[in-house]
């Protein structure tokens, strides 16, 4: 079986400043440590992309030879081109799979996948986050137990303006009270979309282990069956015969 080719997509711009928390947590980047991770597994192999490269990184020639994007973007959804969204749009049409990480609810890509306004509650208090398995069976959480927790993290609440997910594999509850659907599976044509909440950029949530295994296993999921091709064609002869 041929590697899952993945490329790690990274607005990198927090991590560039030399006064922003970001830099000392990820110094060379959350892509960087994303892909590192990605790379040590079987059957994975990862590239990275960011925002200030020609075309964003991501040309069709590395479009075309990606089976799974994974997107985290924050401060500068804006300065993505629109172009760019189309060319990504339509490869997940047409079978790419995407994993969009926490603030990338709000990116130009995310919100064209779910035709929604993606809105939703956020504080950043660093308080401790609890994330419920909600499918068990669902292969995203294999491995994980019935739950697991992060110490630190910015909180994410409901009502979360998306469709109705197709799996919905993670809850997370905060210490301040509030709910999330953190972990969403979608299909959009032939390309399947996981949405997984953790990643705030100050604190060193893709260090978790349970966040990197659930990543991995996105991956995995999201470079999985495509299904057939559902081409617009005439068909001129009815199956049946028509009196």
């Amino acid at each position: 079986m041929a590697d899952i080719r993945v490329t790690v997509w990274n607005e990198f711009r927090h991590e560039q400043k030399p006064d922003h928390p970001a830099r000392k947590v990820y110094p060379k980047g959350m892509h960087q440590v994303i892909a590192d991770h990605l790379n040590a597994q079987p059957g994975i192999v990862a590239r990275t992309a960011t925002l200030d490269q020609p075309e964003h990184g991501l040309t069709q020639e590395v479009l075309d030879n990606t089976d799974v994007l994974t997107w985290w973007g924050h401060c500068a959804h804006k300065d993505v081109k629109d172009e760019i969204v189309d060319r990504v749009h339509q490869r997940v049409l047409d079978g790419m799979g995407i994993i969009c990480l926490h603030s990338a609810h709000f990116s130009k890509i995310f919100k064209r996948l779910m035709g929604t306004k993606c809105s939703l509650l956020w504080r950043e208090i660093g308080e401790k986050e609890r994330l419920w398995v909600i499918d068990a069976a669902h292969p995203i959480a294999a491995g994980v137990g019935a739950y697991f927790e992060l110490p630190q993290t910015e909180m994410y609440g409901e009502i979360f303006d998306i469709p109705n997910p197709d799996h919905l594999v993670f809850v997370s509850w905060f210490a301040g009270g509030e709910v999330f659907r953190s972990g969403c599976c979608w299909h959009r044509g032939r390309g399947r979309v996981f949405y997984f909440r953790p990643g705030h950029e100050t604190f060193p949530i893709y260090k978790d282990a349970n966040v990197m295994r659930v990543i991995t296993n996105a991956v995995q999921w999201c470079a999985g069956d495509r299904g057939p091709v559902n081409d617009v064609r005439h068909v001129k002869e009815p199956m049946e015969k028509l009196a």
